[in-house]
């Protein structure tokens, strides 16, 4: 039995004065795992996702995805910052589009194909990073003219008022697309994951869903975790 991680008090991200003060109601679950082993993902994991996937088809339609409270509540979210949740989808709802119009989702990794079955299951934006490839503090803060990187997607994404993680070599993160820079493979054993949460979200308190991410993310990869929620 793996039990679930130790909920830590000190900060794993700091998040400054001005995202604070945008949106009051964020709050960051953070997990970080040491001593993992990412691999293919095994077959029945994967079969489970594959049902899983089939169930939101069933239980969702295109046309509604805007009444789903998570999908809504993170569209308002970019709208505070300043970005249009029209053409920067939170990726959660990227996922559950992509997922409803019959495409499929391109197996990636074990660590990066649990942290999307997660994402859909809560309809939150998840992060997965290479700790090893990030510097010093990380904060989260909101994007600046000029702020931008090479994304997973393989393009060059401006990162102006849209939330953003950012260590001492600039921004690597967001609910929108993540970084190249900091995307984790086989050979990543350090990794820190980084749920995007808001208190108005009704459902499972973020210290379950660090305890219930950390306990399958582990138990699939092996390693150890530890967990914060930053507010």
């Amino acid at each position: 039995m793996v039990s679930r991680p130790e909920v830590k008090k000190q900060t794993m991200v700091n998040l400054d004065s001005e995202l604070r003060s945008q949106l009051p109601n964020l709050q960051l679950i953070v997990i970080r795992y040491e001593g993992c082993t990412v691999s293919r993902s095994p077959h029945p994991f994967r079969g489970r996702f594959e049902l899983f996937l089939e169930h939101l088809r069933i239980e969702h339609s295109m046309e509604k995805i805007g009444g789903l409270q998570p999908i809504r509540e993170w569209r308002e979210a970019f709208r505070r910052l300043g970005s249009s949740p029209s053409r920067y989808r939170p990726s959660a709802e990227a996922l559950l589009r992509r997922v409803l119009k019959g495409d499929t989702l391109p197996e990636v990794n074990s660590a990066v194909d649990v942290n999307n079955f997660f994402s859909l299951k809560y309809l939150l934006p998840f992060g997965i990073y290479d700790a090893d490839a990030l510097k010093g503090t990380i904060t989260a803060t909101v994007g600046k003219a000029g702020d931008g990187y090479p994304a997973l997607n393989g393009r060059e994404v401006s990162m102006e008022n849209k939330l953003l993680l950012r260590d001492e070599s600039g921004p690597f993160g967001s609910p929108y697309v993540d970084s190249a820079r900091a995307a984790v493979t086989e050979k990543s054993s350090r990794l820190l994951q980084v749920i995007f949460h808001l208190n108005t979200i009704e459902g499972e308190d973020p210290e379950r869903i660090a305890g219930t991410v950390a306990s399958s993310f582990t138990q699939i990869n092996g390693g150890t975790a530890e967990s914060a929620v930053i507010s």
